[in-house]
């Protein structure tokens, strides 16, 4: 099993966020543009623990630097399914993570959500870029 399985399934964010590169690029699937950093990627990630219910992965799939975790979830009664897509850099941090879900209406309220978090998420990521220094 995947570190970062374990420990989103743990819902271990130290874990989590151990495990991401410092320059990590998160590409939500909900946002037009990526989100470069770390501390921004584990703040997104965190909000995401928030949101979704019933988490679970399904399915792994991959082998050296390339990942797909397949997951389930519900979000404000709407069950989607999903795929994190993992990329490891040459220390095995991960440097890339997409986010893909579906169906249309699971993947709107999943952006109502988040959207509604995203101030708490600026906040974190902020707060975690001065204590890094």
């Amino acid at each position: 099993m995947h570190p970062f399985r374990t420990a989103v399934e743990a819902r271990d964010d130290a874990a989590i966020e151990a495990l991401l590169a410092e320059n990590v690029v998160f590409t939500s699937p909900v946002a037009f543009g990526p989100y470069p950093g770390k501390a921004i990627t584990a703040a997104i990630l965190r909000a995401v623990i928030r949101v979704f219910e019933d988490f679970h992965y399904v399915r792994e799939i991959g082998e050296g630097r390339d990942h797909a975790l397949v997951f389930e979830a519900t979000v404000d009664g709407k069950q989607l399914t999903g795929c994190d897509f993992i990329h490891l850099d040459e220390d095995g941090k991960i440097d890339e993570l997409m986010v893909m879900v579906r169906p249309l209406s699971a993947a709107t309220a999943l952006a109502a959500r988040m959207g509604a978090q995203f101030d708490q998420i600026k906040a974190e990521a902020i707060a975690s870029s001065r204590t890094d220094r």
